[in-house]
């Protein structure tokens, strides 16, 4: 098949890029580099079915000749982002899908949208499922982001009301592996960054509040397994295995060998103080559920900080992450 990417030179547009290259797919990938990174891409240049186009997809998106499939990944998507370029995240959000959605629409290819647990917001409902219409602040810190994927989705699915678009939402919970940027902002970063420099590690609060981290393979296989799936309703893909944010940071110094020190800071407003997926539909429809634990996907993520590090200390402007 052939498939268009959107934000594919971001985190998680870029294994997704090669996840359908890997299963014989030809790639057209677009990006503004706004957050994503060249870096993230240059494996693949000679690869003859991979095609780049550097372009804003809040103005328009043009794609010559077939597409049969439509991922839109484009969006800033760290906490770093959302004072940084609130008005650029709901232009993706809106103007973006609108127009990723155009061109399935015009080149009858079937849609699916990377949305987020973000939709969520700071749940009353623990672990999260789909059927949960979230809690959230629309004039807050973390708004610009949130309400643009909540839109998102409501566009999505008009499409597929309206038009017979053939759609898929998936609501990604906290990801991590190889090609998050250094200054990402979100937990993992920040904390291996600290312990590999000997910088502390900046806890928000008592560290009481969790995350459920899943790692970016056991992502991108669920992703194409929804993509290709009957499944129009959103679907939840994310690691259950849910950690404090105090008991991470030990694991982060553990795996390291750090011997920073742990400091505590104000909590962010609206920052959620649960994240857990509930994942039933996904292993029911899907037959998916991650297989990489945590202390495996760590160790392959924390030697890719490793010789990031060694590289280059991270700058306020450094970019790569989706």
């Amino acid at each position: 098949m052939r498939c268009a990417v959107t934000g594919a030179a971001g985190f998680l547009g870029s294994h997704i890029v090669d996840a359908l290259l890997a299963r014989g797919d030809e790639v057209v990938g677009i990006d503004s580099f706004i957050t994503g990174s060249p870096a993230n891409l240059e494996h693949l240049k000679g690869e003859p079915r991979f095609h780049f186009v550097r372009a804003d997809v809040t103005r328009y998106i043009a794609v010559a000749g077939t597409v049969d499939r439509v991922l839109h990944f484009a969006s800033p998507a760290s906490p770093k982002d959302f004072t940084r370029f609130p008005i650029h995240i709901l232009k993706v959000g809106a103007l973006g899908t609108l127009n990723a959605l155009g061109l399935a629409f015009a080149k009858k290819a079937r849609f699916l949208l990377a949305s987020t647990s973000e939709v969520y917001g700071d749940p009353e409902v623990h672990p999260q499922s789909e059927s949960y219409w979230g809690h959230v602040n629309p004039i807050g810190e973390r708004a610009a982001y949130d309400e643009a994927k909540r839109f998102a989705e409501a566009l999505t699915m008009a499409y597929r009301n309206s038009h017979g678009l053939e759609t898929r939402i998936v609501r990604i919970f906290n990801t991590y592996g190889p090609r998050m940027r250094l200054d990402d902002g979100r937990v993992l970063p920040e904390f291996a960054r600290a312990a590999l420099t000997g910088a502390p590690l900046r806890i928000h609060g008592d560290g009481s509040q969790t995350r459920s981290f899943c790692y970016v393979d056991d992502l991108v296989r669920g992703i194409l397994l929804l993509l290709e799936s009957d499944v129009a309703e959103p679907v939840n893909i994310g690691n259950p295995d849910e950690v404090t944010i105090l008991e991470f940071a030990r694991e982060i110094l553990e795996l390291t060998g750090s011997s920073s020190r742990l400091e505590f800071h104000p909590m962010p407003k609206d920052d959620p103080r649960q994240r857990r997926p509930d994942i039933t539909r996904a292993r029911t429809l899907l037959g998916w559920e991650p297989k990489v634990s945590r202390r495996e996907g760590l160790a392959r993520t924390l030697e890719y900080f490793r010789k990031a590090v060694s590289v280059r200390p991270a700058a306020p402007g450094d970019r790569g992450a989706e």
